[in-house]
């Protein structure tokens, strides 16, 4: 059986895998699911329709699975979904879906969530994705694989932020983050490509040097994104997997509402 401190309580239709663990006054609602070595710390409150992979470690006091904090809210029990391998630290907060969206909170493998990190309903987060104490992601956001949002940082709803990203600590996150970019302050822009970022994920010299050229066309240039879209796109030795996913990014963003692609999805709700 799985070892549950004596203090804790947990409801018994929760399904708990022999091999996970319950700290003491921890608090495990009845639709809750629990993976294999999963460490649930003192202090933690999961509620709701809440699953939990393998190996996942969260810290004392986290809130997972908690209604969302939506003024429209009618009450709906919708879901928290995260995978395995995952790190969440002291005083994390998760909240459910909602009707508005997938009705879905989803956590991905392998992320770090530093404490007191908020992720708001119906979020996306993706794989190897490192959030800063602090951050606060606001609902119907997405946060792509490898990206890195620094501490004391606020997202708009709506926002995505692409793979290999990396945002600045404090920064206002009102519009899309590029992938492989650095993107830092109120208001935000990008700065450069995420090299060092990029170089620790085993990208070679010349992919970072495709993005590179890629950057100072789109950015450093006095021309306008569909004329810098078809220089990018005409050229086959700077024309990189990594280049094409830029471009695609820019283009969805461009079609979204306020710089945000996933803006389309708030028009398809209503």
């Amino acid at each position: 059986m799985a070892n549950i401190h004596p203090t804790a309580v947990v409801d018994p239709k929760a399904q708990l895998a022999d091999t996970c663990q319950v700290g003491p006054y921890a608090c495990i609602g009845p639709h809750v699911v629990i993976g294999e070595e999963t460490e649930i710390g003192h202090g933690c409150h999961i509620t709701g329709k809440v699953t939990l992979g393998r190996n996942n470690r969260l810290y004392p006091y986290c809130c997972i699975g908690t209604p969302p904090q939506d003024v429209s809210y009618q009450g709906d029990e919708f879901a928290v979904e995260i995978g395995d391998e995952n790190t969440i630290r002291e005083f994390c907060t998760v909240n459910m879906g909602t009707a508005k969206d997938r009705m879905l909170t989803t956590i991905g493998d392998h992320n770090y969530l530093m404490s007191y990190v908020h992720i708001g309903h119906d979020c996306i987060v993706g794989n190897h994705v490192i959030l800063i104490n602090n951050v606060g992601i606001s609902g119907h956001s997405l946060i792509e694989d490898h990206a890195i949002v620094s501490g004391l940082t606020g997202l708009h709803h709506y926002v995505t932020v692409g793979r290999y990203a990396f945002v600045g600590g404090m920064s206002r996150i009102f519009h899309d983050v590029p992938p492989y970019m650095m993107v830092e302050g109120n208001p935000s822009r990008v700065h450069r490509v995420n090299v060092v970022g990029l170089q620790r994920h085993d990208f070679s010299p010349e992919s970072i040097e495709t993005l590179r050229r890629a950057h100072r066309v789109l950015y450093r240039s006095k021309l306008t994104r569909p004329e810098a879209f078809n220089i990018l796109e005409s050229s086959r030795d700077d024309l990189t997997p990594e280049v094409e996913y830029l471009i695609a990014f820019l283009r969805r963003q461009m079609a979204g509402a306020q710089g945000r692609q996933r803006e389309v999805l708030r028009a398809k709700s209503k």
